[in-house]
């Protein structure tokens, strides 16, 4: 019975120790405030040897406070720094929905001795914890700290004529020694009375006090589970306004603190008035450039069409909203191929310009198509494209004409149109480009159509973007850094959709024609019009077969390839009737017989311009095919992926 009987006395001996117990050392933390409401703090090894702090109150009711600390770390180990834990909440008024908030700021470090002062501030409900040191490096022994910063709206005023400053200069959730702890006062009067006080929470045990211009307090030691706080008041005429900021929310909240009432009804103001002003300030901008540079210019004084001849002097160019009236133009406009037309018509690179432009290229020589018809039942059709050397005279091929014949050919002279399926978008992309540069080199276009509509549509979806995703960001952001639902800025998140999407809509009409390329757009209307219009009657045998050749890429370019087709029948049976055959045009090969021979051709070219139009824009991964049953997989073939790059 000796040994528990021992064991049993020193417990005993232990309680009798009480909360001076000296128990392991364990990391700062402001979860030890729970000592206020226990009793029950937990000491450590730390030793503040000595501990000084300066208070400046200034007539607005903040205070600058200066904490010179000599701390002395435990013996034998190396920590990184100390913690500074201030209380930015308090209860107010025993109220449960409101508290009194003092915002911290201007937070600085030094240290005589040397130490690492890297400070991070983190929020813990009422409090603030200021980690000071580096996490890549360590202290012992004895280092001297000078901690400095400021909090607003903390001078109260009692409602009696007077002002009173009352701070807990050591928390009794304090779980380390302090000793020699005094403190120094300066506000914009002498004290009337002056206070202090220091042991566990509650307790009404003076410590030395003495009042004036500048009141001083001290108490040689206070231990782990006390707390020293200091009282001064003032004539409430020494300060401005001292209306304290009060804020909804709990005190214990993890938040950083809830925003004033008036704050956040000013910020709630803010977000509407931006969100319902951004769309006009949108629109009116927008609608100024779009009248000022979007609309297409023409020349003044000139019939519709024409553009001033070399050696004419200046002609004014005019602004205007909608092309003139087309008249009909029994040819296309000068010097303009199929695929020009199509992209001045609409400012925009379709791929049926791109096609239009290789049958184009086919007509004059560049090369024959053949079409191959499938085997089976359910064989698909195919075509051989097969280079020719081209005319020896004539004006050379446009860029993007040479870059879509050497990329039809990249593999050879003579290519099947399947054979370019999944590989030939790249080409394609870069045809369009070379058609864009053209239309601007051309004159027709300062920059670019497609670049013009691609920023400002690009810029709008970054708009909308922000509107909709900053809508919950900031909104996520501001409820975990205030922890509060008084601020309402989805406002000013609908306001930038919107003005992101009047940014879109007004920034595709931004590509606008000079004055020449709309005289050229007036002469391709003009010219489509005989394109749907044209009889017969007006056609000749011995040039019927020459003109429904140069025209065919140009009715496919605008969609009324059938109904040429079936003038040209016309004539050829007319022909026919009379004894004259028209043999069947030289950059085809296949069957022709001259009482369907124009329509089956120019059904022929639509189908080839459909196929084409897929096969050129068709990868591995948006066909739905696998890299390897397509001849072998190439970068940038897949239908999706993801990039990057070091970090």
């Amino acid at each position: 019975m000796r040994r528990p009987l021992a064991v049993l006395a020193l417990l005993l001996l232990c309680l009798g120790l009480g909360g001076s117990v000296a128990y392991a050392a364990h990391p700062a933390s402001p979860s030890s405030v729970a000592g206020e409401a226990t009793g029950f703090v937990l000491a450590s090894d730390d030793l503040a040897t000595a501990f000084d702090e300066q208070y400046v109150l200034h007539d607005d009711g903040s205070v600058d406070i200066t904490q010179n600390l000599t701390w002395q770390f435990p013996s034998g180990e190396a920590r990184h720094g100390i913690d500074r834990n201030i209380q930015v909440r308090v209860g107010y008024q025993n109220r449960e929905d409101e508290y009194r908030y003092y915002s911290l700021s201007d937070v600085s470090v030094s240290s005589p001795t040397g130490a690492p002062t890297d400070i991070s501030v983190t929020d813990f409900g009422a409090y603030k914890r200021v980690r000071i040191g580096s996490p890549s490096e360590t202290v012992s022994g004895s280092q001297q700290y000078v901690v400095r910063f400021h909090l607003d709206h903390y001078v109260n005023d009692i409602g009696d004529g007077t002002a009173e400053f009352y701070w807990n200069t050591v928390g009794t959730s304090n779980y380390d020694t302090y000793r020699n702890v005094t403190a120094s006062l300066t506000a914009p009067a002498a004290s009337t009375k002056v206070a202090c006080f220091y042991g566990e929470r509650g307790s009404t045990d003076p410590c030395d006090a003495t009042g004036g211009a500048t009141p001083r307090f001290s108490a040689p030691l206070v231990q782990p589970g006390q707390g020293m706080s200091v009282l001064a008041s003032f004539p409430r005429t020494a300060f401005g306004d001292l209306t304290p900021d009060l804020r909804k929310g709990s005190t214990g909240s993890t938040s950083a603190g809830s925003l004033s009432p008036r704050t956040a009804s000013l910020v709630s103001q803010l977000a509407l008035g931006l969100g319902g002003l951004l769309p006009l300030l949108a629109l009116a901008g927008m609608g100024a450039l779009v009248w000022q540079r979007g609309r297409d210019e023409m020349y003044a004084g000139l019939t519709p069409g024409l553009a001033p001849g070399l050696g004419q002097s200046a002609t004014p160019v005019v602004r205007t909203t909608r092309a003139p009236t087309a008249a009909v133009q029994f040819n296309p406009p000068p010097g303009v191929q199929p695929g020009m037309v199509g992209t001045v018509i609409d400012e925009t690179a379709h791929v049926v310009d791109v096609t239009g432009t290789l049958i184009d290229l086919a007509v004059r020589g560049y090369l024959t198509l053949e079409k191959v018809d499938g085997e089976g039942l359910f064989g698909k059709d195919d075509w051989v494209l097969r280079r020719l050397s081209g005319p020896t005279t004539g004006p050379a091929l446009a860029a993007y004409e040479q870059a879509l014949l050497d990329g039809v050919f990249a593999t050879g002279e003579e290519v099947t149109l399947s054979s370019l399926k999944n590989r030939f978008a790249s080409t394609l992309k870069t045809v369009q480009a070379a058609m864009y540069d053209e239309v601007v080199s051309r004159g027709w276009f300062r920059r670019s159509p497609q670049s013009q509509r691609s920023g400002w549509v690009g810029f709008g979806t970054v708009l909308m973007v922000l509107g909709a995703v900053g809508t919950f960001w900031l909104g996520g952001a501001l409820a975990s850094r205030f922890g509060t639902d008084g601020v309402r800025v989805w406002p000013l998140g609908i306001g930038l959709v919107l003005t992101g999407l009047i940014v879109r809509l007004l920034g595709a009409r931004m590509a606008a024609r000079t004055a020449d390329g709309t005289a050229v757009l007036v002469q391709s209307r003009g010219f489509e019009e005989y394109l749907r219009t044209a009889e017969a009657g007006q056609i000749t045998w011995e040039e019927a077969q020459d003109v429904f050749s140069r025209y065919l890429p140009y009715a496919i370019v605008f969609g009324v390839a059938e109904r040429w087709a079936t003038v040209f029948q016309e004539v050829a049976s007319a022909a026919q009737a009379a004894g004259h055959q028209i043999g069947a045009p030289l950059w085809y090969v296949g069957p022709w017989d001259s009482s369907w021979g124009f329509g089956g051709l120019a059904s022929s070219m639509d189908d080839f311009s459909t196929t084409a139009a897929g096969t050129f824009v068709s990868t591995p991964g948006s066909s739905g095919m696998s890299g390897f049953s397509s001849g072998g997989g190439f970068s940038g073939g897949g239908g999706g992926g993801s990039s990057g790059g070091s970090w």
